[in-house]
C-alpha cells in the first residue's frame, strides 16, 4: 500500500495545474501536450511523442486566459505502459520578466485555491 503521508522532497511548491499546452522542438515541430502540474521551477506534461530526456525546446501555456511561453527541458520522462501517453518532467529555463509575471499569477492563484481547500473542512458537531 502506498503511503501518502510522505514529505515531498522539492524546493518549491508544486501544484496540480491543468493547462493546454505546445511544445515547439528546435526544429520547428509543434507537440500539442497538456499540463498536470506546475511549480516556479518546472511542469509535468503529458504527449503521445515522447521526447527524449535533455531535448530544448520552448513551451506555450494557455489556460484560456493567459498565454506564457517559456523555455524547457525534459529532465525525465515516463512510459504510459501502452497507453500510448508519455509524461516528462520539465525544467523550466531562461524565464523572461513578462512570462514570470504570468507565471506568477498562476501560481499565487493556486496556493490560493489550496490554502482555501485546506481551511474548507466542515466542522465536527
Amino acid at each position: 500500500m502506498l503511503n501518502s503521508h510522505f514529505a515531498e522532497k522539492r524546493a518549491v511548491p508544486r501544484y496540480s495545474f491543468f493547462a493546454d499546452a505546445e511544445v515547439i522542438l528546435g526544429d520547428g515541430t509543434s507537440v500539442p501536450t497538456q499540463l498536470a502540474e506546475l511549480s516556479a521551477r518546472g511542469c509535468y506534461i503529458g504527449t503521445l511523442l515522447p521526447i527524449s530526456t535533455g531535448t530544448r525546446f520552448r513551451i506555450r501555456i494557455s489556460d484560456g486566459l493567459r498565454t506564457c511561453e517559456l523555455q524547457g527541458r525534459v529532465m525525465y520522462l515516463h512510459s504510459s505502459s501502452g497507453l500510448g501517453i508519455f509524461g516528462m518532467g520539465v525544467l523550466l529555463e531562461e524565464i523572461a520578466p513578462g512570462e514570470r509575471r504570468i507565471l506568477d499569477a498562476w501560481l499565487r492563484d493556486l496556493d490560493a485555491k489550496r490554502t482555501a481547500a485546506s481551511f474548507s473542512y466542515p466542522q465536527q458537531q
